[in-house]
C-alpha cells in the first residue's frame, strides 16, 4: 500500500494541521519567524534550506495566513515575512516540541526562554511559574543556552546569541542580500 500525498480522508484536526505545517522544513521556518527572522536570505543562511524549498514553504505559509509578506524596499523590490496571529498561535506547539526534543535528545539546553517582565524561565507550557500566567509570545525573551555553539558561522545564528524578545526582527552584523 502506497502512502498518500495528503490526509484528505482523515477526519482529524491533527491531520488537517499537518496539511499546512507537516512538510519538512515548515516548522523550522515558522520557528525562525517567531525568533524574528524575516528576510528570505536570512532564512536561507540560517536554515541551510534549498532555495526552491524555502520559496515554496514561504509561499504556502503566506497563502495560509501564517506569515504576511511585506515589501520593505522598492528598488530593487524586496520583501520580508512577518509572523501573523495565526502563526503566533503555533508557539505552544513549537514550545512543546522543543521541550520534547530537549528532554529526549539534547541534554543541554540550546535556548532558554524566560518571561521578559520578571526574568523567570518559562515552564513547559509557556507559563511563568513566578507570575502564575501564560506568557504572551511578545513577552518571551530568548537567550542562548549552554548547549548552543558560541561561535556560529552564519550572521543570523550570531545575532541570535544576543538576548532578544520573540517576534522582534533579527538584526545581523551584515546587510542581507537577496529576497524572494
Amino acid at each position: 500500500m502506497t502512502l498518500g500525498k495528503d490526509y484528505a480522508k482523515q477526519e482529524c484536526s491533527i491531520a488537517r494541521a499537518l496539511e499546512v505545517v507537516g512538510e519538512r522544513w515548515t516548522l523550522l521556518v515558522v520557528r525562525d519567524a517567531l525568533y524574528g527572522v524575516r528576510r528570505y536570505n536570512d532564512f536561507l543562511v540560517h536554515l541551510g534550506i534549498p532555495r526552491a524549498v524555502l520559496a515554496n514553504r514561504l509561499q504556502t505559509l503566506t497563502a495560509e495566513g501564517i506569515l504576511d509578506k511585506r515589501r520593505y524596499q522598492e528598488s530593487p523590490p524586496r520583501d520580508e515575512y512577518v509572523v501573523t496571529d495565526r502563526g503566533i498561535a503555533l508557539w505552544p506547539a513549537l514550545r512543546a516540541l522543543s521541550m520534547w526534543g530537549r528532554d529526549n535528545y539534547d541534554l543541554v539546553p540550546l535556548r532558554i526562554f524566560r518571561h521578559a517582565d520578571c526574568g523567570t524561565e518559562l515552564g513547559p507550557y509557556g507559563e511563568c511559574p513566578a507570575c502564575a500566567t501564560v506568557v504572551a509570545v511578545a513577552d518571551v525573551e530568548m537567550l542562548p543556552g549552554p548547549g548552543l555553539d558560541p561561535d556560529p558561522a552564519d550572521p543570523v545564528s550570531r545575532a541570535l546569541l544576543r538576548p532578544k524578545r520573540l517576534l522582534q526582527p533579527v538584526v545581523t552584523d551584515t546587510v542581507t542580500a537577496g529576497s524572494e
